[in-house]
């Protein structure tokens, strides 16, 4: 188990609609873990849900985090969770700082994209190239500018000449700006984009449309709708000499379960890797967002909360 760390919300504000703006403190008066750009927080709530949130904040401090959290009626209640219940004071347990989506800062230019609620870990990308000096810019995509978030510390941040805001209710439209844009962009340059998966996959699309090689291509993903349903096949869990029948309508992971072998898990979304085991043996179905193409190609590890088989069998190394 990951070492966690106690923290209170030591202050809460709202930014535009239905969004919360949380600093979280140590309760032990102690720095928390320093991070880099990019990088994630799990927050182990009072309800028993794991849920991941970015750090939005110059990852040059760390006496504090902080958080933006929309309360997401679609959400599967981790973000309302936070939004009606995390007040000031409230204490809960959250990881140390991970990072799936990390920054190149040997890039020659960095363009840096963000739909509505995606903005956050790029605010932290854009504090650390301009503390290194790096060549970027930031684009704020939304519906309505009052209902942003941080919009006046991006406004007035050292680096507000190099943001720019593309908000529907002020006239823009970012597809029109992107698709003349991207012209002008270097192919020796990083794209960076989060927001949602339709938002993130446009900008991907126009940029391969354009040539641009796709490891200059980053996505942040903590919301992957997966389908685990499939065939029904085995799974050998090596190290507990048990063989265990995966149902057409059962993840690998509540099969397992359900035979007393326990699994870390967080997001069960195949977005996190934190159910990540080892294959020996067998063919499987890789559903998730976490592993590389390259990594699935080589079939030798597999996210066991919405992956599959297309063997009859899977041998696991637990």
């Amino acid at each position: 188990m990951n070492q966690l760390y106690s923290v209170k919300v030591s202050q809460r504000t709202n930014a535009g609609q239905n969004i919360s703006i949380i600093e979280l403190e140590s309760t032990q008066n102690e720095p928390l873990p320093t991070f880099a750009a990019g990088a994630h927080i799990e927050l182990h709530l009072p309800n028993a849900m794991i849920r991941q949130y970015s750090l939005c904040q110059d990852p040059e401090q760390n006496q504090r985090y902080r958080l933006a959290v929309l309360r997401d009626q679609k959400s599967r209640g981790g973000s309302q969770y936070v939004y009606d219940h995390l007040n000031l004071g409230s204490q809960l347990h959250i990881s140390a700082p991970k990072n799936l989506f990390p920054l190149n800062l040997q890039a020659e230019h960095t363009v840096l994209i963000g739909g509505g609620i995606g903005i956050t870990p790029l605010i932290s990308m854009a504090y650390q190239l301009h503390h290194a000096q790096q060549s970027f810019e930031l684009h704020y995509c939304g519906q309505h500018s009052d209902q942003a978030a941080l919009m006046d510390e991006l406004k007035q941040c050292a680096f507000a000449a190099q943001v720019m805001f593309h908000f529907k209710d002020q006239g823009a439209n970012h597809r029109n700006y992107f698709k003349e844009k991207i012209k002008q962009f270097s192919k020796r340059s990083h794209l960076y984009t989060c927001g949602p998966n339709g938002f993130m996959d446009w900008i991907f699309e126009l940029a391969k449309s354009h040539q641009f090689p796709s490891d200059q291509l980053h996505r942040e993903v903590f919301q992957h709708d997966v389908d685990i349903t499939g065939h029904s096949f085995q799974v050998i869990a090596k190290q507990s000499n048990k063989t265990i029948q995966v149902a057409a309508d059962q993840s690998i992971l509540d099969a397992l379960a359900s035979h007393g072998i326990y699994v870390e898990k967080s997001c069960e979304q195949g977005v996190c890797g934190t159910c990540m085991c080892d294959v020996l043996e067998g063919l499987p179905e890789h559903r998730d967002v976490y592993l590389t193409d390259e990594e699935k190609q080589s079939n030798e590890q597999i996210l066991v909360c919405c992956s599959r088989a297309h063997s009859e069998c899977l041998v696991l190394d637990i």
